[in-house]
């Protein structure tokens, strides 16, 4: 067990590497009721806080969008579900409290649900496990009777893999979880969780992405709707605008300040991984970035990382280093994700 965002958290069960294989193989369980469930009928008054398509969201689906600051900085990213009447929002929980003081300083109504348990379902076997699930797509999002149990099923995850997000009353959260054990889903931790999304190319909040990041840098572009983009009625978009407008000027501009301001994905040589913190440079030694993230890639049997690079450096195969304990590693600047996603769509 470990101390994350404020909980103790498993880190394991049976081992990091095993769990991994296990979600890329069948099914794995990951008990994430640590991040925060929230309830918003206002849509008007929240799309103004996010780019994000979320007036345009119809009935029964979900869309990830980001929430900004002023400055175009992401304060969170979020997965948002219409459930109708209203949105379903889950935010991380590092930042749950900040976000709903955010919106509500914004005039955004937002009900907690911060009591209710977040199970996460993940794998190519995961529907052979939750078949009441079964004719959702992926990002559809529907209530869903499991055991006798109410829940808010959602197609997704942070894995890469096909599976589902499952919430519902905290008081039946440890039952829940104790069905889908019993059906087969293996018991996953904090640790194949991050080496599963780190395979999957997708930003951890805190790591790779924070107030002080701008979501074209972060290569979120896809989270950026062209239409709201257009309408420039969202807090930030002013900011993000300049970035996209940029282009390649951005380089330019990295290449006279020494920025380091584009998000790549690295596979290095050897076995070592490097871990946040570590410098990138070019060979020969001039420093151009730094890691956000790193693990060893049970999949790839190789060490992968995100850092953000210097503009001119963020090409698929330019060669970098790493430094870890004062040591270069070698190691190739790789298109994201480093392993295929395997959605249902």
């Amino acid at each position: 067990m470990v101390e994350f965002a404020g909980y103790d958290m498993p880190l394991q069960y049976q081992g990091i590497m095993a769990e991994h294989l296990a979600c890329r193989t069948g099914a794995a369980l990951f008990d994430v009721s640590h991040m925060g469930q929230a309830e918003i009928a206002e849509i008007e008054a929240f799309s103004r806080l996010v780019p994000g398509d979320i007036a345009g969201l119809k009935p029964g689906r979900q869309r990830y969008t980001l929430l900004l600051n002023e400055a175009g900085g992401v304060l969170d990213d979020l997965m948002v579900a219409n459930l109708g009447q209203h949105v379903q929002v889950v935010l991380n929980a590092s930042r749950k409290e900040a976000d709903v003081a955010h919106m509500r300083s914004h005039g955004v109504a937002v009900t907690t649900r911060f009591d209710r348990a977040l199970l996460a379902l993940q794998g190519p076997k995961a529907v052979e496990i939750l078949p009441e699930a079964a004719t959702l797509k992926f990002m559809d999002a529907a209530p869903v009777q499991i055991g006798g149990i109410d829940c808010i099923v959602t197609r997704s995850g942070y894995t890469g893999e096909d599976g589902f997000e499952i919430g519902c009353a905290g008081f039946d959260g440890e039952a829940l979880a104790e069905l889908l054990l019993a059906r087969g889903a293996t018991p996953a931790g904090l640790g194949a969780r991050d080496s599963l999304r780190l395979e999957a190319g997708l930003c951890l909040y805190g790591n790779d992405i924070d107030e002080t990041t701008n979501p074209v840098a972060a290569g979120l572009g896809f989270a950026l709707s062209k239409k709201r983009l257009a309408e420039g009625h969202f807090l930030g978009a002013a900011a993000v605008q300049k970035a996209l407008a940029e282009g390649a000027a951005a380089v330019q501009k990295a290449l006279a300040e020494g920025a380091a301001e584009n998000l790549v994905g690295i596979k290095l040589e050897g076995r070592a991984p490097a871990r946040a913190g570590a410098e990138i440079r070019l060979p020969g030694g001039e420093a151009v970035g730094r890691v956000t993230s790193g693990v060893f890639s049970p999949t790839l049997n190789a060490p992968i990382a995100l850092g953000y690079v210097r503009g001119d450096c963020a090409k698929p195969g330019t060669t970098l280093e790493l430094i870890v304990r004062d040591k270069p590693l070698s190691g190739q600047v790789t298109p994201l994700p480093f392993v295929p996603h395997n959605y249902v769509r």
